[in-house]
């Protein structure tokens, strides 16, 4: 069966800038990256498994870049006539993070990406209260989480953020955890709050231990996601059909999740 798709997880950037971001990213993960991080190669390779709709973003590393990258992120939403959600990107040592929240509302942005690994903050650190304050109940949070080399998303820091913030919806990147997947799913299972998408962990676990991870949360709590520019499509979509999951569970994670949780119009990812 064919089934639409939404690619939950991709990372893109200006074209004169992509080539180097995505090799700074490489070398953070030692990884080599397999696309080149420009929007138009996320829809050519996209739609040769058949996504029919894109969340995207990027991440502000520096304070001073959350306004100019919020920015490109909802231009780039514009220019792509439907095809595209786009999230804002926040910093916990912005001084103005009331302004930056209000910005992506108003530049109609439909959640937040951070990534704690790279911004160096830990997701329970006392300087994120305001953020997710401001944002529970008016827009998900992506986080990237888990990484055994770093102590900032850890599956414990996770925990104690959705018992404190019961109201505030959070996407756990990478099954929740990446690299200590089977402890996060052990730990963080059951929230009504919490959500997590496949990226980035395809490569590391067998079919059987991925299905395993969704029966965990609950397929009705889990988005298909590539980490464009990280990882060939196609190969990623092969991975997510060999779980051999239901039809029902099939398409919940591929596209009936990610409608319900950004608002993306469903009439249009069936059509």
């Amino acid at each position: 069966m064919n089934y639409p798709i939404i690619d939950s997880h991709c990372h893109i950037y200006p074209d004169k800038i992509a080539a180097k971001a995505v090799e700074g990213i490489g070398k953070f993960y030692d990884l080599s990256m397999y696309y080149d991080g420009r929007y138009s190669t996320l829809v050519e390779f996209g739609s040769k498994i058949g996504v029919k709709h894109y969340v995207i973003f990027s991440v502000a590393t520096t304070p001073h870049q959350v306004h100019s990258i919020n920015t490109f992120i909802a231009d780039t939403v514009k220019e792509s006539c439907g095809l595209m959600t786009g999230l804002g990107t926040l910093h916990p040592d912005s001084e103005s993070i009331e302004k930056d929240i209000e910005e992506i509302i108003s530049l109609g942005l439909k959640g937040v990406k951070m990534h704690p690994d790279f911004q160096k903050f830990r997701i329970d650190d006392p300087r994120c209260r305001k953020i997710y304050d401001l944002c529970k109940g008016t827009m998900p949070i992506l986080l990237h989480t888990g990484d055994s080399r770093y102590d900032y998303s850890n599956p414990d820091r996770m925990k104690r953020i959705l018992e404190g913030y019961p109201d505030l919806t959070i996407i756990g990147a990478h099954f929740g955890g990446w690299s200590c997947w089977k402890e996060a799913a052990e730990k963080l299972s059951g929230y009504d709050n919490f959500y997590v998408d496949c990226s980035s962990s395809f490569d590391w676990l067998s079919p059987i231990e991925s299905a395993e991870l969704v029966r965990m949360y609950g397929a009705e709590h889990v988005l298909f996601a590539t980490d464009f520019p990280m990882w060939n499509h196609e190969t990623e979509f092969r991975r997510f059909m060999d779980m051999k999951l239901s039809d029902e569970e099939n398409k919940l994670i591929l596209y009936k999740n990610a409608v319900r949780l950004f608002g993306i119009d469903e009439s249009k990812i069936l059509s």
